[in-house]
């Protein structure tokens, strides 16, 4: 096993990554080592399916179970290492079908089909023993001796951000909306990574590439989930439980949240959200299910915690999961791509289990004092008073924005959000996005030029509408979007955090502080490109950070 995709990966002077029998996420050697394989045979489709398209051949299915495949594979997604042998046995069988496609399609363009080596011709075993004795050919720093450090982990980079990419694709293709232009780009990385690249410049062209495919994603998301649910608009939430039986919803997955508002209707069960569904209380849709009463507890670290102590069963629809507790293990469920051993498992959208437990389990005794919040600031929203917003900044009401957005985590050092969030001066605005909006979104910062000063713009996906809205921004003001007085202070955790980074360097945006810690697979040299090349600036003390923003935009 190693492993070094997420923030929380081990960190010591005798080097950087989880090589040991369990990583610090709690994934085992064997679930690693499968989930490498997972990939690599990922490739070999990829080899085929890339060549199949540029012959005018597609499979549609194929490129699904790539962005499903690749999701289970997030940090803090699927544990389950016998998953992920049937998972290996299945993208064979899709690889030996896109091998038939492309032959099919060289056939019909009179052309000899290419003989392709590596990933493409990798024969897994069919059982985990023999599988694990195969784990080395796949593993991610298996030619390091050879090619160094820095083409190693500029490979990772491509490579995570690529998790991320499919992540957001799947999330946006279960509601009906696909980009096939984000199948070309996935396949298109899946192919270059099967080649083995020893050069720096078309692994950082290819991270680029992926950029612009995961502002795609983010699109179609956003197209997803506003097209079903409606615009997200300013909406106050409850935060405090109130009594009668209960259901904890978790993870992003807006679709199974709705399934289980369904499934519930008129049944006398409340419905919570939990971590990253708390912007689901914003879009008209779901908000109108009376049932969806409110959001219960804090980011995904805090699981243990809360899960422990809320009286239903509980739904993870995607990441992150962390190991079950036992007070909570017989209550949890698990759907989409998201697993661990022993747990009950939803499949085909049917949570009668759910609500079965719903109906048996306590539940909350009684209200609890009522405490809210207001979340559903969009790109909608925040557009819809953009003439007041630039009038506010002309005037100089408004001095600057900072968008501080991203994952939380339980590592050190992630307090420097919340006290940049606490420390920026009364006549600036907060954005925010992401499960990091929870070490201050309960904090009272008032209003500024007659708006509140924290405006939570949604999921860490919606980093699209805060770009939508940047663009509308810089255009009505005349200038570039790095111009703006605006700073982006950016949390990251895992692999689709990498992707939105991979967005904000295509697009040209500078000067994003990333932190607490730098990636692990980015070496000091590939710091000092993202450093030269991008303007990323890594985090220091809160205070100075902010007084340079503020130097930098006057």
């Amino acid at each position: 096993m190693f492993c070094y995709q997420c923030e929380q990966t081990y960190r010591s002077e005798e080097g950087l990554g989880c090589a040991s029998a369990k990583g610090m996420c709690g994934k085992d050697a064997a679930t690693a080592d499968l989930q490498d394989i997972l990939l690599h045979v990922c490739e070999g489709i990829g080899q085929y399916l890339r060549r199949a398209r540029d012959l005018g051949a597609t499979d549609a299915e194929a490129d699904r179970f790539l962005l499903f495949a690749f999701f289970t594979t997030l940090t803090n997604v699927n544990f389950n290492a016998a998953r992920f042998v049937e998972l290996i046995a299945q993208a064979a069988a899709i690889r030996d079908r896109a091998r038939a496609l492309y032959e099919r399609a060289a056939k019909d363009h009179a052309r000899l089909p290419e003989t392709l080596h590596g990933a493409a011709a990798f024969v897994p075993a069919t059982d985990m023993t023999g599988l694990l004795a195969q784990a080395g050919d796949a593993a991610i720093k298996k030619d390091v001796a050879r090619i160094g450090e820095d083409v190693v982990g500029l490979r990772a980079l491509v490579l995570y951000g690529l998790k991320g990419v499919c992540a957001y694709a799947h999330h946006a293709r279960v509601l009906g909306e696909e980009r096939d232009a984000i199948y070309a780009a996935v396949e298109h990385a899946l192919d270059l990574l099967a080649s083995e690249p020893e050069e720096l410049a078309p692994l950082l062209d290819e991270a680029l590439a992926l950029g612009h495919a995961n502002f795609l994603a983010m699109e179609a998301l956003d197209a997803a989930n506003t097209g079903a649910f409606g615009m997200p608009e300013p909406s106050s939430v409850r935060v405090t439980p109130v009594r009668g039986k209960a259901i904890l919803v978790s993870g992003h997955d807006m679709k199974d949240l709705h399934a289980i508002l369904e499934a519930t209707a008129g049944k006398g069960i409340n419905v919570y959200t939990h971590g990253e569904l708390l912007p689901a209380h914003s879009y008209p849709k779901l908000k109108a299910y009376p049932h969806l009463v409110g959001n219960y507890g804090g980011a995904w670290q805090d699981q243990q915690k809360d899960f422990a102590e809320f009286p239903g069963p509980i739904v993870m629809t995607s990441n992150c999961l962390i190991e079950p507790q036992a007070r909570y293990r017989g209550r949890i469920f698990t759907a989409g791509p998201v697993g661990w051993a022993g747990l009950r498992h939803i499949a085909n959208d049917d949570f009668a289990q759910v609500v079965q437990a719903a109906l048996a389990l306590p539940g909350f005794a009684a209200d609890a004092e009522e405490k809210r919040i207001t979340i559903g600031f969009g790109r909608a929203a925040v557009l819809g008073v953009a003439d007041k917003v630039i009038d506010a900044v002309k005037s100089g009401a408004i001095r600057h924005f900072f968008l501080i957005g991203g994952c939380d985590g339980a590592a050190p050092g992630r307090n420097y959000y919340s006290d940049f969030a606490e420390k920026t001066p009364q006549d600036t605005v907060i954005l925010t996005l992401g499960c990091g909006k929870y070490r201050f979104n309960t904090h009272d910062f008032g209003t500024v030029g007659g708006l509140p000063r924290l405006l939570d713009m949604g999921q860490c996906n919606d980093a699209y509408s805060a770009l939508v809205v940047a663009t509308k921004l810089s255009e009505a003001f005349g200038v570039g979007v790095n111009e703006l007085p605006l700073s982006l202070i950016v949390s990251w955790f895992e692999q689709k955090a990498a992707a939105v980074l991979l967005t904000l360097l295509a697009l040209g945006v500078r000067n994003v502080r990333l932190g607490p810690t730098l990636p692990a697979f980015l070496t000091p040299a590939l710091v000092n490109v993202l450093v030269e090349q991008f303007g990323v600036l890594p985090v220091g003390d809160a205070e100075a950070d902010i007084e340079a923003a503020l130097g930098r935009a006057a």
